[in-house]
């Protein structure tokens, strides 16, 4: 179990440190379809593994939301965020499928 928590860990501080270390250029609406399409297919692999995070559909909503106010710099943020999290999703479920087996039972 230990080495689960360890994966997740890593993962979070590897999500955190990219979203703070985001794209500071400015982005167009060609750029936030773009992020966001990756956004969307990410998630859609998630979801073929079931292994969907609700914080992910928010920050596509989130994404959307920035998008259809004309802040395409945060619109394009809020979408790398939701690939982000949705490749951590699926990273999380591909993982998990292994090691389950090294689990001790106490």
């Amino acid at each position: 179990m230990s080495s689960i928590r360890t994966s997740t860990l890593s993962l979070a501080l590897t999500l955190l440190i990219a979203g703070a270390t985001s794209v500071l250029a400015a982005g167009s609406e060609a750029d936030f379809k773009t992020a966001y399409a990756a956004a969307e297919a990410a998630n859609k692999e998630a979801g073929a593994l079931r292994n969907q995070w609700t914080v992910t559909a928010a920050a596509l909503a989130a994404a959307k939301k920035a998008a259809d106010a004309g802040d395409f710099d945060q619109a394009v943020a809020s979408s790398k965020e939701a690939e982000a999290l949705a490749k951590a999703s699926t990273h999380q479920a591909t993982s998990e499928k292994t090691l389950w087996k090294e689990l001790e039972i106490r």
